[in-house]
C-alpha cells in the first residue's frame, strides 16, 4: 500500500531533481534569515548561488547539536514567531534542551509523512491504533496520534503510562496496531504476562516501533509474543519527529526515507568524508521542505547504512537499515 504514489514512486532522476529544486530554495531562505547559516555559508565559501548540483551538497558545512545548543533557544528559527504553532523540545539530560518550532504547514507535511509510514505498514481507516508514544514536549505521540486521523483510523490516545490499564485496554477496545517504543512493548508484554493474559488473543496484527534502538533479537522476540508483524519507523526531533522514515511490510529490509522532503548522506563519523552508498557510517539529514526550522546537513550520531535495492513494495525512496 502506498500513500501517496506520485511522489513515493517518482523515477529516481526526477526525484533528484526536484531535492535540488527544494534544497536551492530552503539554502536562500535560511541565509537571508537565520544569522547562523549565513555565517556558516559565508565562512565556507558557498552561497546558494554557488550550488550547480546535488554533487556541491558535500561542500556545505555541517550542522551540530552543539550548534543547536549554542543557539539556544530560538536562534535557529526561519520564521517570526507569529508564524510558529508549535514548540516541542528535547530532554535536556545532557544540559539545555534543544526547542523545535512547527509552522501550521509544517504539522500538516509531518502528519502526511506519518500517514504515508502507518501506509507503508498497511494501516487503514478500518484500522484502531493503539498509540503508547509519549505525549507532550517529546513529538512522537502526537506526530503519531495526527498520522492516524489523516489516515481515517480511530486512534487510543494512550502514552506510556499506566500499564495494566492499556492491557486492560488492549483487550476492550480490541485496537489492530500497537504503536511505540520496542522497550515499552516489552514492558507491556511482561504485565500483560503477570495479569495473566494471552497476549496473542488480542486482535493486534501489526507493531510500528521507533524512538531508540532495538534489534532483530527484539523484533523476534515482539512477534512472538503478540503475534503480529513488527515494523520500524525511524525519526527525532530536530528533523520533525515521527515519519522521517518508515518500513513497508512488503519489504521488511530497510526503512524508506522520503526524500522528496530530506536528503539523506553516510559520512565517515571522525573524517566527515561522504561514503558511498551502501556503506557504515553516521546518517546527515537535511531538511528540504521545513518552513520554521529547516537544518542544513545536520549530523544525527546514528550509525546506519543506506540500501538503494530495488523493493518490492515499489517505493522508490532509498531506504536506511536499523540504526546500529
Amino acid at each position: 500500500m502506498i500513500y501517496l504514489e506520485e511522489f513515493e514512486t517518482l523515477p529516481r532522476e526526477a526525484l533528484k531533481a526536484l531535492q535540488f529544486k527544494r534544497l536551492q530554495s530552503v539554502l536562500q531562505r535560511v541565509y537571508h534569515t537565520v544569522g547562523f547559516y549565513k555565517k556558516s555559508l559565508s565562512e565556507a565559501n558557498v552561497t546558494p548561488e554557488r550550488l550547480s548540483s546535488l554533487d556541491d551538497l558535500s561542500k556545505l558545512p555541517f550542522t551540530t547539536r552543539q550548534d543547536l545548543s549554542a543557539n539556544y533557544p530560538f536562534g535557529l528559527f526561519a520564521v517570526p514567531m507569529s508564524s510558529i504553532v508549535r514548540l516541542h523540545a528535547s530532554s535536556g539530560t545532557t544540559g539545555r534542551s534543544s526547542v523545535f518550532s512547527y509552522t501550521r504547514r509544517d504539522i500538516e507535511i509531518w502528519t502526511e509523512l506519518t500517514a504515508r509510514s502507518l501506509t507503508a505498514a498497511a494501516v487503514t481507516k478500518n484500522d484502531i491504533v493503539h498509540n503508547a508514544f509519549s505525549y507532550g514536549l517529546f513529538p512522537g505521540g502526537l506526530g503519531m496520534h495526527y498520522g492516524v486521523e489523516k489516515i481515517g483510523a480511530s486512534v487510543v490516545p494512550m502514552s506510556d503510562v499506566n500499564t495494566k490499564r492499556q492491557i486492560l485496554l488492549l483487550q476492550d477496545f480490541g485496537p489492530t496496531v500497537l504503536c511505540s517504543t520496542p522497550s515499552y512493548a516489552l514492558h507491556l508484554a511482561e504485565e500483560g504476562r503477570a495479569m495473566g493474559v494471552d497476549l496473542k488473543s488480542l486482535k493486534l496484527r501489526v507493531g510500528i516501533f521507533g524512538a531508540e534502538l532495538w534489534s532483530d533479537a527484539t523484533r523476534d522476540t515482539l512477534e512472538e509474543v503478540f503475534g503480529i508483524k513488527a515494523l520500524g519507523m525511524y525519526g527525532f526531533s530536530e528533523m520533525q519527529g515521527s515519519g522521517l522514515a518508515a518500513e513497508c511490510l512488503e519489504g521488511r529490509s530497510g526503512m524508506h526515507v522520503f526524500e522528496d522532503h530530506f536528503i539523506v548522506e553516510t559520512i565517515h563519523p571522525e573524517t566527515g568524508e561522504v561514503l558511498p552508498e551502501g556503506e557504515v557510517g553516521e546518517l546527515v539529514f537535511t531538511s528540504l521542505t521545513r518552513e520554521a526550522f529547516p537544518l542544513i546537513r545536520y549530523r544525527s550520531g546514528d550509525i546506519s547504512r543506506l540500501i538503494n535495492e530495488p523493493c518490492p513494495c515499489g517505493r522508490t525512496h532509498i531506504r536506511m537499515a536499523r540504526v546500529l
